[in-house]
């Protein structure tokens, strides 16, 4: 039987892309997301393209409630999974942070720290339970080491990523759990029109002038982390554009 592997955000972007990563490798893949018309489109997708055993969860992570009984109602052949990618996550506003919004600091902490905790005390649970060696792969971001003009809890939410991502790693060693953090610079995806609220043309402009990171290429990094030999444990990744260094610096035509 194949390996079971629960993305969540899977509806765009780098969730999308590694579900369709590890469909194609012949993974059993569980998405999960709050936009269930694209869940089950994706799933009709993965089916007909690799013949992948797909199934649909959709939740919000930010519902503690909403994740337990989402895990707890998983069908039989998805109970046990192997490999938890923690890939929902997003960034609001781009302001001072006394020019902030509330609303959008909320969004940030609930979803890309109280989010990931939720889904994965649940399923590090039933790994822990089965008695199988278990894979959480944490998406972060090269904010989680530098902050940024603006960035400040976007950043701080990322830099939490990071921490958990260590601390997991520890609580975790004697379960033979492996915790690996993927962190990305820029990746064009919905990430920027969803800071910007939607305003595409600014959005545009945050990759104006390089060639960004594709979902794909994430995909392919965590799929990589993952596959490696029970003794190889890849504790992170750092992944940018050929034309950014850091958070701070970039080359631009």
């Amino acid at each position: 039987m194949s390996k079971t592997v629960l993305i969540t955000g899977a509806t765009s972007g780098i969730g999308e892309a590694t579900a369709r990563a590890f469909a194609a490798e012949g993974f059993a893949v569980i998405i999960t997301g709050r936009r269930a018309e694209r869940l089950q489109q994706l799933k009709a997708e993965l089916k007909e393209q690799y013949g992948a055993e797909v199934c649909v969860a959709s939740f919000d992570v930010r519902d503690e409630a909403m994740c337990n009984a989402a895990i707890e109602a998983l069908p039989e052949r998805f109970a046990d999974i192997d490999i938890l990618v923690n890939n929902a996550g997003l960034a609001a506003g781009l302001e001072h942070l006394n020019e902030g919004s509330t609303a959008d600091w909320n969004a940030m902490i609930d979803t890309n720290v109280k989010g990931l905790l939720y889904i994965s005390r649940a399923v590090a649970n039933r790994m822990i339970a089965s008695g199988k060696r278990g894979h959480i792969v944490n998406l972060g971001s090269t904010a989680g080491t530098q902050v940024y003009e603006n960035g400040n809890v976007y950043c701080a939410t990322k830099h939490a990523v990071h921490a958990l991502s260590q601390g997991m790693r520890i609580d975790f060693l004697r379960h033979g759990i492996r915790v690996t953090e993927i962190r990305p610079g820029m990746v064009e995806t919905e990430f920027s029109v969803v800071r910007f609220h939607g305003d595409k043309n600014r959005a545009d402009g945050v990759y104006k002038g390089l060639k960004p990171l594709t979902g794909d290429d994430i995909a392919e990094a965590i799929v990589w982390a993952t596959t490696q030999p029970d003794h190889v444990h890849i504790n992170e990744i750092v992944l940018t554009p050929t034309a950014q260094a850091d958070s701070f610096y970039s080359v631009r035509e």
